[in-house]
């Protein structure tokens, strides 16, 4: 039953989402990304892989490009992370004179050179660069931003410890090569305005992923895509698979433009302690892992620069306990900062991988079709992420977001009294909540709580406000106590989205229990 209230809400959305229509190029303003006219664009991508053997875009084997295109807009995205490989820049041999369909071929990979004759037969004898070019050229025309994101140095899957190009200086990664590789890219896309942006090298690591050499090489690679095209974003990646920029905290270095520079950074759920989802409170592992992330790149938000969360996500099957509840502390941090971001990824399946044809990505947005929602309850939780909060030119939206289904409190008008029930964040009513007085207020209405688990929470007109209380490491659970003192907290009945008061749980060190219905986070 919840899943099928979940899947009618997210129908209504992705019918919502209008296309783009940004003012280029974008630039920064403190830690915003902002139009030509000032006003802040949030990024809300999804990853396209096109950085494996064939060096492709995926999925074009599997439906048209223009439908790919159009299902990215209808799943709320306005903005693609599509990822390249350094060889495509430096080999001309591939990228000018082996052909499409030479290349699916040279693999073995014949049903697939069919899939695209029928699909996309446009560009089965193209080049690999002007197939590449076709496939970001759609994408504008589909009114989505694009982020070139130069993944690795020759086609294949990434990452790994003992990649030979995981760092400057290792055999298949020459930083003067590679600065060359980026200046030239972004030459060939300097009038194509939907790309906005460029990554610099995706998940910098190994073991010589020390400060000094990022130091002396990351900014030359800024400077050769700035000088070529002035007018995209030059984003920028830590170390340690990107999960790390706090060397950044005391010394900084210099580039010749400012209004250009974003950084970026990764967050999985085994990007910190293995198993740690699984082995501590909920409640306590997120506020830890939130704090390490704070600390490895969200104080750059503070420091005035924008910070791009460009690589996250889960096994979308709902089978990862891990996964399951990192999303919900992730979902919830991004809301609270207000983030751009792209997510891993739009793959349904992978032409090769690792050896194997045709792998599931368990991680994609889209099934092994390439045309139908791996999870339609996961898209909706990220929709409550979709769309900005506040920024410049924007008048600030305060919301409480219920992280787990990524839906908004407002007031349910259907009964005699009104009461509170979970709805999409771009309908829901205005909140404010003062942490100091506790009084959660919805369009002008308190929030009065039952003395009885189990029963729906009503709104008044401030004669008998409750007071809540914001308890847990996560500050996420908004508890009460009734009048017999028996503490209650706010939860969501899953049969009619309604807020309902229930005894507060996962407040104990159990590493089994999931709070999930409990997380609200005031905006």
């Amino acid at each position: 039953m919840a899943r099928s209230i979940c899947l009618c809400i997210f129908l209504l959305f992705i019918t919502w989402i209008p296309i783009l229509s940004t003012s280029f190029p974008l630039s920064t303003k403190t830690r915003w990304i902002v139009d030509e006219k000032g006003q802040r664009v949030k990024l809300a991508c999804v990853n396209w892989p096109a950085h494996l053997q064939p060096a492709v875009a995926e999925g074009l084997s599997k439906q048209p490009l223009d439908s790919i295109s159009k299902k990215i807009v209808s799943m709320g995205f306005n903005c693609v992370r599509l990822t390249w490989p350094l060889d495509l820049m430096t080999n001309d041999t591939l990228a000018r004179k082996i052909t499409v369909k030479q290349s699916f071929e040279s693999l073995n990979l014949f049903d697939d050179a069919l899939g695209i004759q029928i699909h996309n037969p446009k560009i089965l004898n193209l080049p690999i660069f002007n197939a590449f070019q076709e496939v970001v050229s759609n994408l504008g025309q589909n009114g989505l931003m694009v982020i070139l994101d130069n993944h690795l140095t020759y086609p294949g899957w990434c990452c790994s410890d003992n990649d030979l190009d995981a760092f400057f200086g290792y055999p298949n990664f020459d930083p003067v090569i590679w600065a060359k590789g980026l200046g030239k890219m972004a030459t060939l896309f300097r009038n194509v305005t939907n790309v906005i942006g460029m990554s610099l090298r995706n998940e910098p690591r190994g073991t010589r992923d020390y400060p000094d050499l990022w130091f002396r090489f990351m900014p030359k690679g800024a400077e050769a895509v700035h000088a070529a095209n002035p007018e995209v974003l030059v984003i920028l990646s830590g170390i340690d698979f990107d999960t790390n920029l706090s060397f950044l905290r005391d010394r900084f270095f210099n580039v010749s433009f400012t209004d250009k520079l974003v950084f970026e950074q990764h967050w999985y759920s085994f990007s910190h302690e293995g198993g740690a989802w699984v082995k501590h409170n909920s409640n306590d592992i997120c506020a830890k892992i939130i704090g390490e992330v704070n600390h490895n790149g969200g104080f750059l938000l503070d420091r005035g620069f924008p910070l791009i969360l460009s690589e996250f996500g889960t096994d979308e099957r709902g089978v990862d306990v891990s996964g399951n509840r990192y999303m919900n502390c992730l979902v919830a941090w991004a809301a609270e900062k207000d983030l751009d971001w792209a997510v891993w990824a739009l793959t349904g399946d992978y032409y090769l991988r690792t050896g194997t044809k045709h792998m599931v990505e368990t991680y994609g947005v889209l099934d092994a079709t390439w045309k139908n929602v791996r999870n339609s309850t996961y898209l909706q939780k990220l929709s409550g992420i979709q769309h900005p909060f506040r920024g410049p030119g924007l008048q600030e939206k305060k919301l409480v977001l219920h992280p787990h289904t990524g839906l908004c409190v407002t007031t349910n008008h259907s009964g005699n009294v009104p009461t509170l029930r979970l709805e999409l964040c771009t309908k829901s009513e205005p909140s404010t909540f003062n942490p100091k007085e506790g009084i959660l207020w919805i369009n002008k209405m308190c929030v009065e709580t039952p003395d009885v688990a189990g029963q729906k929470v009503k709104l008044g007109v401030g004669t008998k406000c409750s007071k809540l209380g914001q308890i847990s490491a996560t500050k996420m659970h908004l508890s009460f106590k009734t009048s017999n003192g028996l503490l209650l907290c706010l939860d969501v009945d899953e049969r009619d989205n309604s807020i309902v008061a229930n005894p507060c749980k996962c407040l104990t060190k159990d590493a089994s229990c999931d709070p999930a219905s409990q997380w609200f986070k005031v905006l």
